[in-house]
């Protein structure tokens, strides 16, 4: 926890979780997928019959439950990334315990992703074969090079019909020609 951090409210640690959250300005989605690893991994400490609080649980304790999801639960590597970011803000900015860099964690592996890159025939036959709203967002995603949730957000104020060239300033501030 950083100085000049104000002190926690609530005593409850999922509603500490919370406050930290949003006093730090992470999104809602960030915050509800937080508040599940730390709810999840204080269920998972139970399994000895007792619940113990994440303070008295430690560091090992970290690293059997990252490595249970790994080796038992089997969960990819980004879900077991998103639960190691939950558990090391639960432990830095709520309970202000400073974990040491956990070495002795099992590691889902990332799979390689190939990309699949279709020739000029394959786009062509499979823009002939959609029609309507679909065919003609297709088109413009492929012809622009636009990301999918740009194509979708555009509207005709977004187009500047002198030089034919749509501008999405959706998730940029500065607007950035496309095409």
């Amino acid at each position: 926890m950083k100085p000049g951090t104000p002190p926690l409210q609530s005593s409850r640690l999922l509603d500490q979780v919370r406050e930290r959250i949003r006093y730090m300005h992470y999104s809602l989605s960030t915050e509800r997928v937080y508040v599940y690893w730390v709810r999840f991994f204080v269920r998972w400490s139970r399994r000895e019959g007792q619940m113990r609080h994440p303070r008295d649980i430690g560091v090992p304790g970290v690293e059997t439950f990252l490595t249970m999801l790994a080796t038992e639960r089997k969960v990819s590597a980004s879900t077991h990334n998103q639960a190691l970011s939950a558990l090391l803000f639960l432990y830095r900015e709520v309970l202000a315990i400073d974990l040491p860099w956990l070495n002795d964690i099992n590691r889902p592996t990332q799979k390689r992703r190939i990309p699949c890159v279709l020739t000029k025939d394959e786009v062509a036959s499979l823009l002939a074969h959609m029609d309507g709203t679909t065919a003609l967002l297709a088109r413009l995603l492929y012809g622009t090079g636009m990301r999918l949730m740009e194509g979708r957000r555009l509207r005709i104020k977004d187009v500047d019909f002198s030089t034919a060239t749509p501008s999405s300033c959706a998730t940029q501030k500065a607007a950035r020609i496309v095409w």
